[in-house]
């Protein structure tokens, strides 16, 4: 698994590749904390390049998303995994097919 983020017109975007499961999620957890810091952030999920997502994984996006909420930031996960996405689906959360489209929701 591969963490990593940037700022940009402020969205933060974290991109996650590779798997999110119960082994990775706490370091996952770890970096993803680090960047969404702020309140009222705007935080994209960048979930392009996600071969797999365990429970553990959604339960760490779903608790992003809480902090998210609760400091009157918005959150938006971006897929195009169709595994991926149909688990996604389950949070109820804001999803975009692609990043462009997420970063234009935004606007």
């Amino acid at each position: 698994m591969q963490v990593s983020h940037e700022n940009e017109n402020g969205i933060t975007q974290i991109v996650i590749k590779g798997r999110l499961d119960a082994e990775t999620a706490p370091q996952a957890d770890k970096l993803i904390r680090e960047a969404v810091g702020a309140k009222n952030v705007r935080l994209l999920f960048n979930l392009c390049d996600l071969e797999y997502i365990s429970s553990a994984g959604l339960r760490l996006i779903l608790q992003t998303a809480k902090d998210v909420y609760e400091k009157g930031g918005q959150i938006l996960l971006c897929c195009s995994n169709e595994n991926v996405r149909q688990l996604l689906e389950s949070s109820q959360l804001p999803i975009a097919e692609t990043v462009e489209a997420g970063i234009t929701k935004f606007a």
